[in-house]
C-alpha cells in the first residue's frame, strides 16, 4: 500500500502536466519560442573579410551560414581593410538573393578592436542580422557589448548573437555567462542569444592539450559545451576538423557530433560543407517518426487524454520537444 501511494504521488506531476494544454504548462529555456524562425547553422564557413577571391565564392558553395571573418582570419594590418569590405557587402547589398545566413565574426573585446568593428559594420541602414563574438570570458565583457549596441542601435534592434566560448575559464562559466545574456535580454540588450560555438584551438592551447585527430582530449570539454548550451535551447556549433582533406575523418567527427547533440560544425574549406551538412541533417525516418510523434500528441490533447505511449515509449516533453526541432529544421531546410 505504501509502495502505491508513493508511486501514485510520484506519477500525479506528470500525469498533472499532460492533462494540460501545450501551451499553458510548457516551461521557456532560455530563447526557446514555438513562433521563433529557425536558422539552419548545419555548416558554418568562415570567410576573411579582406579576401574577396574567396567572398565571390559564397554564392556557389551552399553552405548554411557564411561568417564574415575579422577576427584570426584576417592579418592585423588587414583588419581595416576587412571592416570596410563587410560595410561594403551589406551596404551595396551584395549578397541579397543569398538563401544562407550571412554573419559577420568580429574581433574579441580584450583585443581593444572590437569598438571600431562595431561602429565601422553596424554603421548606415543595412547591417548583418547575426553577430558573433569570441572569446566570451566575463559578464562585464557581455554588459559592454549590451551598452555598445544600444548606443549604435537603439533598442528598436534586436540582433543575433553568437558567442564562442575558446578557455577553460569561459567553459567552467559557460552557464552563468550564458545566463547572463538572458538577463541582459530581459533589460532590453539589443541582442537575441541564439547559438555558442566551441573554438577547440584556442580552447585546447589554454589546457596545454595536443589536439589530436581523434579530439580524445576534447571529450569531456564537447559534453559539457553542448549540454550548458542545449539546457538553455541554443543551437550548439561543434570544433572545425582541421584537415580538410581527410573526408572519412571528417564524416567519422560530424557524426560523433550530430550524435551527442551538436546542431552544426564549423568548416574551413569548401568540400568539407557537403559532408558535414548531411551529417547534421535529420534523416527521412527521422523526420517521419517526428511528424507521426507530433500528430499523436495534438490528437491526445484535442481528445483530453494525458500521457500517453508511442511505439512502446512513454512520451516525455523533452522528447515532444526533440520531434518539434527536427520538424523545424526539416521545415526550414524544404524552403532552401
Amino acid at each position: 500500500m505504501l509502495k502505491t501511494n508513493a508511486l501514485k504521488k510520484f506519477l500525479f506531476p506528470i500525469r498533472q502536466c499532460f492533462s494540460k494544454p501545450l501551451n499553458m504548462r510548457l516551461i521557456t529555456y532560455g530563447n526557446e519560442n514555438a513562433t521563433k524562425k529557425y536558422t539552419p547553422r548545419r555548416a558554418m564557413m568562415y570567410v576573411p573579410g579582406n579576401d574577396w577571391k574567396k567572398i565571390n565564392k559564397i554564392s556557389s558553395m551552399g553552405a548554411d551560414s557564411f561568417i564574415l571573418d575579422c577576427e584570426d582570419g584576417v592579418a592585423l594590418n588587414r583588419k581595416d581593410e576587412a571592416r570596410s569590405n563587410i560595410q561594403k557587402i551589406f551596404q551595396e547589398k551584395m549578397f541579397s538573393v543569398l538563401k544562407s545566413e550571412l554573419s559577420v565574426r568580429i574581433n574579441s573585446i580584450e583585443s581593444g578592436l572590437c569598438k571600431k568593428d562595431l561602429e565601422t559594420i553596424l554603421k548606415g541602414p543595412i547591417f548583418p542580422s547575426t553577430l558573433h563574438l569570441p572569446k566570451m570570458e566575463t559578464k562585464v565583457q557581455l554588459d559592454w557589448l549590451a551598452q555598445e549596441l544600444e548606443s549604435l542601435l537603439g533598442k528598436n534592434h534586436n540582433i543575433k548573437l553568437i558567442v564562442f566560448v575558446e578557455s577553460a575559464r569561459a567553459l567552467l562559466d559557460m552557464k552563468e555567462l550564458i545566463q547572463h545574456c538572458f538577463t541582459l535580454m530581459d533589460q532590453g540588450a539589443p541582442f537575441n542569444l541564439e547559438a555558442a560555438v566551441f573554438g577547440s584551438d584556442d580552447f585546447c592551447a589554454d589546457i596545454g592539450a595536443t589536439r589530436t585527430p581523434e579530439a580524445k582530449e576534447l571529450i569531456y570539454s564537447r559534453q559539457h559545451f553542448v549540454t550548458c548550451a542545449k539546457a538553455y535551447r541554443l543551437q550548439a556549433i561543434d570544433l572545425v576538423y582541421i584537415n580538410f582533406k581527410d573526408m572519412d575523418g571528417l564524416l567519422r567527427q560530424s557524426v560523433e557530433g550530430a550524435q551527442m547533440g551538436f546542431t552544426g560544425k564549423q568548416v574551413i574549406h569548401p568540400s568539407q560543407i557537403e559532408i558535414v551538412q548531411q551529417a547534421f541533417s535529420p534523416s527521412k525516418e527521422k523526420i517521419q517518426w517526428a511528424r507521426e510523434l507530433v500528430q499523436s500528441f495534438d490528437e491526445h490533447q484535442q481528445s483530453g487524454k494525458g500521457a500517453f505511449t508511442f511505439h512502446g515509449n512513454m512520451i516525455d516533453m523533452p522528447l515532444l520537444l526533440q520531434a518539434r526541432n527536427i520538424l523545424k529544421m526539416a521545415d526550414r531546410l524544404d524552403q532552401n
